[in-house]
């Protein structure tokens, strides 16, 4: 599949002259932001809190269900079923009925005077693992807010009973998975179906939980290359991420996933896009869905660029040639052109122009125009 053919929501610096080193990294900032805001996440802090409690404290859940028996009696009663855990027929009823094989519990904030560790409310790994696969296998075809608050919840059941080891690991993979799957296929929709900011800060979440699990846990972790590259694609250009690479096992930074991550992490920070942009063509398409938020920046400073070093009255540009650069099809890369005020003539030439060259207004470049829509996406997670 081709690269991308898509640009993110992410926000675009604001450069109006030729390029400086400030300038190129003004979006940084931003991503650094929303780093640190994860990191003082619950389940950071759940990490680097002592363990007060002697092991046999913690609270284990015996919920064999994925929706606790008395929680799916409360919702039933109060008419508060999501139509996905509603039983077949009963769905017009002005009561429908739950279905036990799939209800889903729901997240709930904790409340003062709530006991939050009954064990027959916690649901112990293998359940929170079932839960996870059904709801990408069956219900995430289409991510929806269902998902995103039923997967919260089986992240407080396993902070509650401090679920460790390998079934941790393969309940993150699992879910780190689908949450770059989302980032990418829900870019640019409405806030009131799906917010960036709060999908960012959950994965930054699992991500830290996940990478910690790998430095402190004993293996095997099979998926440990993928997810080391994953990190470092989606946190581009970042120090944090770049310092936890370069400090893993030599053995595990020479794997080809991590290499080419390094690789294409080094052309953002060189600022070329051209070499990003062609050393990208060898990702993966989850891989692809992790460096996607950086996309929109790239394919905007790689015509800033050419806007400088092709200006001129009488330079033309080809067309198809601009295409390969950016890996977009023709029409999208003409498109993508007047949006930045970049003329394309009638001979299908571009002529650059540093006093034309300027932002499109927010909102007016929808990041989702761009994407090629493929079943692919399905199959990976």
């Amino acid at each position: 599949m081709s690269l991308l053919i898509k640009l993110s929501n992410s926000s675009h610096s604001q450069r109006r002259g030729a390029p400086s080193e400030g300038q190129w990294r003004q979006r940084e900032n931003e991503q650094q932001q929303s780093e640190g805001k994860a990191q003082v996440g619950e389940v950071y802090k759940e990490k680097q809190k002592p363990r007060q409690h002697e092991e046999g404290t913690v609270p284990k859940g015996t919920c064999q269900t994925m929706c606790p028996a008395q929680e799916l009696r409360n919702r039933e009663a109060q008419n508060r079923l999501h139509h996905f855990e509603m039983l077949a027929g009963t769905e017009k009823d002005r009561r429908p009925k739950a279905d036990p094989s799939r209800a889903v519990k729901e997240y709930s904030r904790p409340a003062a005077g709530k006991d939050a560790t009954k064990p027959s409310d916690l649901r112990p790994p293998p359940v929170l693992l079932k839960t996870v696969n059904y709801l990408i296998d069956d219900i995430a075809a289409a991510p929806s807010l269902f998902v995103f608050d039923r997967l919260r919840a089986v992240k407080q059941d396993m902070i509650i009973q401090r679920v460790s080891g390998l079934d941790c690991v393969v309940i993150l993979e699992r879910t780190l998975r689908f949450l770059i799957y989302a980032s990418f296929r829900l870019c640019g929709e409405p806030l009131r179906l799906y917010d960036p900011r709060i999908n960012d800060t959950h994965l930054q979440e699992y991500l830290s939980w996940l990478l910690d699990c790998y430095a402190t846990e004993t293996g095997p972790h099979p998926n440990q290359e993928e997810f080391q590259s994953l990190s470092l694609l989606y946190n581009l250009g970042s120090p944090h991420a770049t310092q936890h690479i370069m400090q893993l096992p030599l053995r595990l930074r020479s794997t080809p996933s991590i290499k080419l991550a390094l690789s294409i992490n080094q052309a953002y920070l060189e600022r070329n896009p051209v070499r990003l942009l062609r050393s990208a063509q060898k990702l993966n398409f989850l891989q692809t869905c992790a460096l996607h938020r950086h996309l929109a920046t790239c394919h905007r400073d790689l015509l800033l660029l050419y806007s400088h070093g092709y200006s001129s009255r009488n330079c033309r540009f080809p067309l198809d040639r601009l295409a390969e650069l950016l890996f977009l099809d023709t029409s999208l890369t003409a498109q993508l052109c007047r949006a930045y005020g970049v003329e394309v003539n009638q001979d299908n030439q571009v002529v650059f122009s540093k006093t034309a060259f300027k932002d499109p207004e927010q909102g007016k470049l929808r990041c989702m125009l761009y994407h090629s829509r493929t079943k692919q996406a399905i199959q990976i997670i």
